[in-house]
């Protein structure tokens, strides 16, 4: 045995006992699994060895009371076997190839502590934070930038070169602060990687937290023989961990029992088979006697591996390992990495790829011009070598400049800043974001494919109806009453006689006066049936009793309490304890469960589908009076029942039906065993022949606002089809009450769905609106038809079996409140109010995202261009290779065009008016038409500015050189300002202040931008290379940066048509042949790859934090490359054009001579702009 438990150099720590009160060690139990070792399960003496090892109880579970455990429980008593000796090295430490997860540190888990003792020795079921990056980390990230390097370095060589003319030559006229500008540029470096460096912090902090709530949960467990609810963080080693379908589970354990436990352990062993488990006691039996049992030994199975996901059966598993000793917990300790890239993301990152290549090829470009300028004038030069170095320097620092500011690494970062607000904001408003990319998906989306019951419902439930035995009996309120005599009269047809005759002799009675209309003996059953078929359970609210479980179950169990004086839960499964339960399966729509009868008979009890039960009864209660006696079920009795049913449907009641068999012994003779197990039997097998008990009708209100929501739908182009496992005439009522119908459309039951061709679907789909009678693979089916239309589908699923369909479709939405885990996993939003209402929400929100990086591309771009070519040609053009906006200068425009502006326009929340436009098609340009209208209308307007300022304002407006260059760059920075404001709108539309107040952000940087310039002009001075201007300066300024927006008015007032009449027809045929091919992801991200490997090594930095190539080529790595797409950005001549504009410029006048009439140059060198887009 010693072989078993040998410690490995590895695991050494976690067979350290010291002061340890159970038998056993982390390293013992984590001998079960990885692999599933039986061995090691006798070793331990079986589920009685673990019981008493871990100091829990496999009925109760553990004591809520524990907290220190004074005494001691030896591997002897618990197993019955000598306790196997290994050697322990002095220094285990140093031998751990990994890092050791220090979860338990003593302060947490002091003395007196509830479970102290069991939380110090077993840890708790929490994997420790991911070790994020400090904030000066993320600072020196920032500072790896390679330009933001190579600006340092010649702003150091600058300054070297200044301080030297300062201080190492005699003092000339104008001379002595020629070191301030190196300082400055310095300063600016500092300040662009600070504040990049805390946007980044804020975002990983706000990630964590988004994290922190995605994986929290709630489970059942059983303490002190009670179930109760608790967080998954505080399951323990030693409790009874509740089991049932569509739970993933998040511990590792032993089967103690339960009824048809089926597993999907594929996330965690690789293998797609589906496992039966074997209870502990069964399994520990047969291994006790392998001789006799033969071949039973291969199929056992007692072990619960987290991870894994219950398909089918309900039952309970003592806890073995959790947190990062469970096997779930160790992979996701290996597989921690970098959060994916959204479509969006990738988008931006394509285009800043191009831009960057263009970027540099311009600073390259400029860089050229201006050095053979300089080696031209370099023959005829009276300079100083100092002198000489510092024009040099000036050359190098202004294409610099030209690369920082044009190479926008803020655009893929921009859609992180508008996805971590929205995300924040979302879950307040019950949108919990499991993928961000949905996000971006959802506002785009065509068509939502929504469940009924608590989606367009209330999920508040009450028995409000129903017909007991063979119709005779009738109970509801009185407005159903009124309803069905009304109907008696009208609704049966000529083939029904005998169903009309029956209704004018049935027994109407009010729901409250229902008990002493029935007989004991039905009353009893009907406890039965429905108290020990379920999978609820009774806990304690504000002092009070209450049912636990789907809305449906506690409905019935509340009305058999009320009128039937049902026992607690505990009573009824105590007295009548199930022998096999088949939990609800949405493929029969229906769930059962076998009881012992005291006369060594057996009861099958089932409920589900009325229609479905009808059809496997053959017999029918008679009369409630009569109790239990029964008749045939003939044709009279079926028509009149399902009748009934119908008229409950009509009043949008949900109906559920009841029946019950004997049967003498079980299993059934000549039975089938299900999975293999011969104490098992297919639920096929016993559902039939049964007797009919009655049919409930079921209340279940439309939600407040589902209506209204349905509409703004509408009005967004978003279709809206009802998929539901109700009945046709309760689905259609609701899908009337919701105004689903409103403008026709079609109803259909799953099982004609269902024998449709794929061209028929196809058909059909658009027109359908309400799917009744539904399975999951219907509405799986269904999104994967309107898929193949060109749909973006949004649908929603709470049940395990919805799974596939909620990973098939575009968004899938999964339910917080009565999801199960499975359908949770697979989906990409959860809904934690489980309301429609929601997801318009989300749809908003999605728009909204969209939106927020659009206006902020918007911005930028206009600002990449105007700045790259305003330094472009006032270089060129200036005798001595001087830009108009210097090195600080440029390094304050980039801080306002990337972070300031990203943090205004990606946090603007949603308005109406996102839901009054259709829906963006997947082809659909990043840059839309109406955007490049405007880029291009506002970057001519602020060119012709500025250029006019610069060229002709020294002979017009005989400003000193000084006060001339601080107007331009005070009347730039303005322009860019009034420009964020006219970027709040990427539409036609005029009312730019739309929702600003909404947005303090917005109003936030826009006031530090303001500040900011203010503060610079009146105490720059030297640093900035500015001058304090006079009130009529200032006035200029505002009035030219001001106009931006009536500019931004009348181009939005130029039809669209007339641009689109102006683009050349080879163009719009490229262009028409690209929409046609689709956007191919896969193939799009190869693409991506190459433009930011190029991005990556011209900058690095913080695009190498966040665009790390690794990662990339892990996500287009199943790829398959289909040709690589050439651009059509329009951003290939919008910058490409500054070579042109060189060459025909540099002849122009400069304002040069007026600028440096002193005899000395004043230091207005190209500038360099720092981080962009902060996220």
């Amino acid at each position: 045995m010693e072989e078993l438990f040998r410690p490995i150099p590895t695991d050494e720590e976690l067979f350290r006992d010291e002061n340890n009160p159970f038998a056993f060690s982390p390293g013992h139990l984590s001998r079960f699994l990885n692999p599933k070792n039986l061995r090691v399960f006798l070793a331990l003496g079986g589920l009685a060895g673990i019981e008493k090892g871990l100091r829990t109880d496999a009925k109760s579970g553990l004591s809520p009371d524990e907290t220190d455990l004074a005494d001691h429980v030896s591997w002897e008593d618990a197993t019955g076997s000598q306790k196997p000796e290994y050697t322990l090295s002095s220094n285990p430490k140093s031998q751990t190839k990994h890092p050791k997860v220090d979860i338990l540190p003593s302060h947490h888990h002091k003395r007196g502590d509830s479970f102290s003792d069991r939380k110090r020795i077993f840890g708790v079921n929490v994997l420790p934070e991911v070790q994020s990056k400090s904030f000066l980390m993320l600072v020196w990230i920032a500072l790896q930038d390679k330009v933001l390097i190579l600006l340092s370095i010649a702003a150091v060589v600058s300054l070297a070169l200044g301080l030297y003319q300062t201080f190492g030559q005699e003092a000339h006229e104008g001379g002595g602060l020629e070191w301030i500008e190196g300082v400055a540029i310095i300063v600016a470096i500092a300040v662009v990687s600070l504040v990049g460096a805390l946007n980044d912090w804020k975002k990983e902090r706000q990630f964590q937290k988004l994290n922190k709530k995605k994986e929290d949960r709630q489970v059942k467990v059983i303490r002190s023989g009670k179930p109760s609810v608790i967080s998954i963080n505080d399951i323990l080693v030693g409790d009874l961990l509740m089991l049932e379908q569509g739970d993933v589970i998040p511990v590792d354990g032993i089967f103690v029992d339960g009824h048809n436990i089926s597993c999907d352990e594929s996330s965690a062993t690789g293998e797609s088979d589906v496992l039966k488990k074997t209870p502990a006691a069964t399994a520990f039996r047969i291994l006790q006697n392998p001789e006799q049992e033969g071949d039973k030994i291969k199929k056992l199975d007692p072990f619960i591996l987290s991870g894994a996901k219950v398909l089918d059966g309900v039952g309970t598993c003592i806890v073995t390992a959790v947190g990062p000793h469970s096997t779930h917990g160790r992979t996701m300790l290996s597989l921690r990495d970098n959060a994916e890239l959204t479509p969006l993301q990738m988008k931006l990152n394509l285009l800043a790829g191009y831009i960057a290549k263009l970027g540099s090829l311009a600073g390259l470009l400029l860089f050229a011009v201006l050095f053979i300028e300089f080696l031209v004038r370099l023959k005829h030069s009276t300079e100083t070598p100092d002198e000489k170095g510092q024009n040099f320097m000036t050359i190098l620092i202004t294409a610099i400049t030209i690369i920082v500011v044009a190479v926008p690494e803020g655009l893929p970062l921009a859609v992180t800043l508008a996805l971590s607000f929205a995300t924040k904001k979302m879950t307040r408003e019950n949108n919990l974001v499991r993928h961000l990319q949905s996000c971006e998906t959802m506002g785009n989306a065509t068509v939502i494919c929504s469940d009924k019951t608590g989606t367009l419902t209330e999920n508040v439930m009450t028995v409000v109806a129903g017909s007991l035995g063979n119709g005779g009996l009738v109970f509801g309120d009185q407005n159903v009453l009124d309803h069905l005599n009304t109907d008696s009269s009208t609704e049966a047809t000529a083939e029904d006689t005998g169903a009309k005759k029956a209704t004018s002799q049935r027994d109407m009675v009010l729901a409250g006066s229902l008990a002493p209309k029935i007989h004991d003996d039905l009353r009893q059953l009907l406890n039965l049936s429905i108290g020990v078929n379920t999978t609820a359970f009774e806990d304690t609210e504000d002092g009070k009793k209450v049912f636990i479980g789907t809305k449906t179950e506690t409905a019935l169990l509340d009305w058999a309490k009320n009128n039937f004086a049902l026992d607690s839960l505990e009573v009824v499964r105590s007295n009548h304890p199930a022998v096999e339960m088949y939990p609800f399966n949405s493929s029969r729509k229906c769930m059962g469960a076998v009881i012992r009868l005291p006369e060594k008979k057996y009861r099958v009890f089932v409920k589900g589908a009325p229609e479905i039960l009808l059809a496997q009864c053959h017999k029918v209660l008679d009369s409630p009076a009569r109790g239990l006696h029964s008749e045939s079920m003939d044709q009279e009795h079926n028509a009149l029942i399902l009748q009934d049913i119908s008229r409950f449907a009509s009043l949008s009641l949900r109906t559920l039906g009841l029946c019950y068999r004997d049967l003498d012994q079980w299993p059934p003779a000549r039975s089938r065993s299900a999975n293999g197990d011969s104490d098992a039997v297919e639920f096929s097998d016993i559902f039939r022949e049964m007797t009919w008990i009655g049919a409930v009708g079921i209340q279940d209100p439309v939600r407040r606002g589902v209506s209204d929501a349905v509409k703004q739908c509408t009005r967004a182009g978003v279709g809206v089809k009802m998929v539901t496992g109700d009945n046709i005439q309760t689905a259609t009522a609701i899908a009337k009450a919701c105004g689903l119908l409103e403008n026709g459309g079609r109803v259909m039951e799953g099982v004609e769905f269902r024998r449709m061709n794929d061209i028929e679907r196809a058909n059909i789909v658009g027109d359908l609106r309400v799917l009744a009678r539904s399975s999951p693979e219907d509405k799986r089916v269904l999104v994967k038809a309107l898929q193949s239309k060109g749909e973006i589908v949004a649908v929603t699923g709470d049940g395990t079996n919805d799974a596939p369909a909620l990973k098939a479709a575009d968004v899938g939405f999964s339910m917080g409140v009565t999801g199960t885990e499975v359908a949770k996993e697979a989906s990409d939003i959860i809904l934690l109010d489980d309301n429609f209402t929601s997801i318009v929400i989300a749809l908003s929100w999605g728009r909204a995202i969209n939106d927020a990086v659009k206006k902020f591309l918007q911005f930028q771009i206009t600002v990449n261009i105007t700045a790259v070519l305003l330094t472009f040609i006032s270089a060129v053009s200036n005798d001595h290779g001087e830009s108009v906006l210097t090195a600080v200068q440029l390094l304050w425009v980039n801080l306002i065009m990337d972070t300031f502006a990203a943090l205004a326009l990606a946090t603007d929340p949603p308005n109406e008016s996102l839901l009054d436009r259709k829906p963006e098609p997947r082809t659909a340009p990043l840059i839309t038409l109406t955007m490049w209208k405007m880029i291009i209308g506002q970057s001519i307007y602020q060119l012709a500015v500025t250029l006019v300022l610069y060229f002709a304002g020294p002979k017009f407006l005989h400003y000193p050189a000084k006060q001339q260059s601080t107007l331009i760059f005070n009347t730039f920075v303005f322009m860019q300002i009034f420009k964020l404001v006219n970027s709040r709108r990427i539409d036609n539309k005029l009312n730019i202040f739309e929702g600003l107040m909404k947005n303090q952000l917005f109003m936030l940087m826009a006031s530090i931008m303001v500040a900011g310039q203010v503060l610079i002009v009146f105490v720059g001075s030297d640093a900035f290379s500015v001058t304090r201007i006079t009130g009529a300066q200032w006035g200029i300024s505002l009035v030219l940066g001001f106009i931006s927006i009536p500019v931004g008015v009348l181009i939005r007032c130029v039809p669209d048509s007339w641009i689109r009449a102006c683009i050349p027809a080879w163009f719009k045929r490229r262009r028409a042949e690209k929409s046609g091919e689709g956007y191919d992801l896969n193939a799009a991200m190869l693409d991506v790859r190459d433009d930011l490997a190029f991005f990556n090594r011209l900058r690095g930095g913080r695009m190498a934090f966040l665009c790390d190539p690794r990662f990339i080529q892990k996500q287009i790595q199943q790829a398959k490359r289909r040709g690589s797409t050439a651009s059509t950005s329009p951003m290939y001549p919008a910058v490409g054009m500054s070579g042109l504009l060189a060459a025909s410029i540099g002849g122009l006048p400069s304002p040069s001579d007026a600028r440096h009439g002193s005899g000395h140059a004043v230091d207005d060198r190209g500038g360099a702009g720092g981080e962009v887009g902060r996220a």
